[in-house]
């Protein structure tokens, strides 16, 4: 007996891919939705052969139809990027389609949804699940502990095992304490787990593909194609997750001081920069998760 579509889909990203467990169950449930949509939406069971006639107006109907369920911008070219997926892996030739963008002239810091939707795109487009790993590892310091990227990737296997707190050593060779929450802890002891090269302490933490150390270069190179995947702003960089950090901090009422411990500034005046940016409209979000696991 025949797998289901969708099923045959996320065998396909497993064994062929080699996506990850999180990558895969994620884009077999997008498939399984959009068919549950074109039944209703086409009034009948949709086979292999009925996706052949899908439109340009019936993903735009799927897409309205997930944004009324309260799908962001981000999230939703997501799902359009799985469907474009979902719809090559069956033979069907996907219709152009251009993805949801966010409003031209957003502030510099992004929202909790469009940080985490990043995170998650990067680490899904990775070509071994150990990348995509290290790749979500990293941008959770920064978005979960406001780090800069050369003081991430700069990590050495000193910091293992890892503990509530992280020392970070900064610019001017400062050193810092920062608190690590616990969805970052299990980011980074996912990657070590499955990490091929050996982690000694005085090793770098983040890898190459070749077990060199990992170039920060890769890390913006994947952040740029990801945000064009989504429809993100030239605005959305891996320090814009530092951004957010002390942004959506100092909407919770984070003491300005505090905070410029936490960033490692030399100065107060340069963590005053923060208090210049309204981020009531995401504090709702962001009591919630910081970041979402």
């Amino acid at each position: 007996m025949d797998l289901p579509l969708a099923l045959r889909f996320a065998e396909h990203l497993r064994r062929d891919r080699r996506r990850s467990v999180h990558t895969v169950r994620a884009y077999q449930a997008v498939a399984e939705r959009l068919l549950a949509f074109l039944g209703g939406h086409w009034g009948g069971v949709v086979t292999p052969a009925a996706l052949s006639r899908v439109s340009a107006a019936d993903l735009r109907a799927f897409l309205a139809f997930r944004r009324a369920e309260g799908l962001g911008n981000a999230s939703a070219a997501r799902e359009l990027s799985a469907v474009r997926g979902f719809l090559i892996f069956a033979g069907v030739e996907a219709p152009r389609l251009k993805g949801p963008r966010v409003k031209k002239g957003v502030p510099r810091p992004i929202s909790p949804d469009e940080a985490v939707s990043l995170a998650e795109d990067v680490a899904e487009d990775a070509v071994e699940p150990w990348i995509g790993a290290r790749d979500w590892a990293v941008l959770m310091l920064l978005y979960g502990a406001g780090l800069r990227i050369g003081e991430a990737t700069g990590l050495t296997g000193a910091i293992l095992p890892l503990g509530e707190t992280l020392s970070v050593t900064g610019k001017r060779d400062k050193t810092r304490i920062v608190p690590l929450l616990p969805q970052v802890r299990e980011a980074i002891q996912a990657y070590v787990d499955i990490c091929p090269w050996p982690i000694p302490r005085d090793a770098p933490l983040f890898r190459g593909a070749k077990g060199g150390p990992l170039a920060p270069t890769l890390i913006r190179r994947a952040v740029q194609a990801a945000r064009t995947r989504l429809g993100l702003s030239e605005r959305t960089t891996p320090h814009a997750l530092r951004h957010s950090f002390a942004t959506h901090l100092l909407g919770r009422g984070a003491d300005l001081r505090a905070l410029q411990e936490l960033l490692g500034h030399a100065s107060l005046s340069s963590t005053q920069i923060y208090t210049a940016v309204d981020a009531a409209h995401l504090l709702d979000v962001y009591r919630n998760a910081h970041p979402r696991a």
